[in-house]
């Protein structure tokens, strides 16, 4: 796999493209890797309350805050991203074990 660049070394538009595009083939394979992790989080669970955890939120909102500061990133660009994806998970969440929980009442 050849070396990425910085941004600074881009010398036109056809290299910025090409590192967004390796960019973004990362971002991809992270979220997916995140996504594992939800899967197998609402399995652990036993209904779609638990799916909404206020305080885990905030913990992972705080995290990712952080880490954008330190990266030199706009924290409010990362929490609305990250609110973004979260509630969409939780919205997976809720809806698996809300299907998971009718399975259940059916046998």
């Amino acid at each position: 796999m050849s070396e990425h660049k910085q941004a600074s070394d881009c010398v036109d538009m056809s290299d910025v493209r090409a590192e967004i595009d390796r960019l973004d083939h990362v971002l991809i394979d992270a979220m997916a890797e995140r996504f594992g992790y939800v899967e197998r989080a609402w399995q652990l669970k036993s209904s779609p309350e638990e799916a909404t955890v206020p305080w885990r939120i905030q913990q992972v909102i705080d995290k990712v805050r952080a880490r954008a500061e330190e990266k030199d990133f706009s924290p409010e660009l990362a929490e609305a991203l990250w609110r973004q994806m979260i509630g969409w998970f939780i919205q997976y969440e809720e809806k698996k074990l809300s299907a998971a929980d009718s399975a259940k009442k059916d046998t």
